[in-house]
């Protein structure tokens, strides 16, 4: 049964009933949550629900790809303003920090999917995996990073980013009020510089000097 919306009130629904199914997972988790939950949440009908998803799980599915969809959206468009490689990773790292701080759900959802989903959790970070080895292996191919193996930096990279959100973002900056002891905490903090200036140097060391940067040392 084709359940795709066919008019923009219908596009509405549909993007009314995702969001709702996102704080309802975050609130309650995939096993306490239910399509009773979630409807009103979302202000419509149990029938309103079925003409766009025919279960529970596919719309916890559909909820992971959509906030995939949408922290590639956001971590794409912030690195795109980068005018070299490690730019480009510290503004698409603050494109995914901003994110976090707006749909903390993400990291509790994401991490259910390993139990609920395990197809739908690997496709979450496979999509963001993807996006990296491209642009990795353009940097290393010009030049502007060391000769990487880039599906292996791509993942530490995200190894990266997300303990990072997690601590500073998720978790706030340590005390009760930031959220520390509760994972699913609405998160409201900023990366601080200092640790984003840590990060990069960090990751500056890995991705390593760049090519040309080498040879002209060497030519000295």
């Amino acid at each position: 049964m084709n359940r795709t919306p066919r008019t923009a009130r219908g596009t509405a629904t549909r993007a009314k009933i995702l969001a709702a199914a996102e704080t309802v997972f975050a609130r309650l988790g995939y096993t306490e949550a239910s399509i009773v939950r979630i409807t009103e949440e979302a202000g419509v009908g149990q029938g309103t629900f079925y003409l766009y998803f025919e279960s529970k799980l596919q719309v916890f599915e559909e909820l992971v790809e959509d906030l995939n969809r949408r922290v590639r959206h956001s971590m794409t468009e912030a690195a795109s303003r980068g005018e070299n490689r490690l730019e480009a990773e510290r503004l698409g790292f603050q494109g995914f920090f901003e994110f976090t701080a707006r749909h903390p759900a993400l990291y509790r959802i994401v991490r259910e999917a390993e139990w609920v989903s395990p197809r739908a959790l690997r496709l979450h970070y496979t999509r963001i995996v993807e996006g990296y080895i491209d642009a990795l292996s353009k940097a290393r191919d010009s030049g502007e990073i060391s000769n990487i193996d880039p599906a292996v930096a791509a993942w530490m990279l995200m190894g990266i980013g997300e303990m990072i959100g997690m601590r500073w973002v998720l978790w706030g900056d340590g005390s009760p009020e930031g959220g520390a002891s509760d994972p699913s905490a609405s998160g409201t903090s900023e990366v601080p510089e200092a640790v984003l200036d840590e990060m990069m140097r960090f990751i500056r060391g890995g991705l390593g000097t760049p090519v040309h940067q080498v040879s002209e040392e060497g030519a000295r």
